[in-house]
């Protein structure tokens, strides 16, 4: 989770830029990119802790495998569940907490039993090694769309 921890920290040098905006690269803040990025994080790991490792079974799934095997998540083709997605005003300070939150979470993932698993609403069940790769991708993905707002 070595590569995870870097992404955020680089993501966490960002926060100062919150409130910039590129509308050509995204309707969104920079800080809501940041934001986003830690909620996904933290209720993903929230999620894996309580699953139950006995239930989770592999199946095949055809837009995890292309993702997974790319290497990058397209933009603009999936919708963010209302869970994940920040609501109200969006600080430095906020930021800061949750960039804490999600570092303590991401040092438990390798307590955790190699079959908890999460249902993701487009790549179904993923276990512990199968949320790594998705939360690198995820959290490199933000940090490339923050990039561009920051390059206009």
């Amino acid at each position: 989770m070595k590569k995870l921890l870097l992404l955020l920290n680089e993501m966490e040098q960002h926060s100062m830029h919150y409130d910039k905006v590129h509308t050509s690269t995204s309707h969104a803040i920079v800080g809501w990119h940041i934001q986003h990025s830690l909620l996904v994080i933290t209720q993903i790991v929230t999620r894996l802790k309580k699953s139950d490792p006995e239930v989770y079974k592999w199946k095949f799934n055809l837009a995890r495998t292309f993702v997974y095997l790319s290497g990058r998540i397209p933009r603009g083709k999936g919708k963010a569940p209302e869970t994940v997605i920040p609501q109200g005003e969006i600080n430095s300070i906020q930021i800061s907490a949750g960039v804490l939150e999600a570092r303590k979470l991401i040092d438990e993932i390798s307590a955790l039993h190699p079959n908890n698993y999460i249902k993701h609403p487009y790549f179904g069940d993923l276990n512990v090694k199968q949320v790594k790769t998705f939360l690198l991708l995820h959290t490199h993905h933000h940090l490339k769309i923050i990039k561009d707002i920051l390059k206009q």
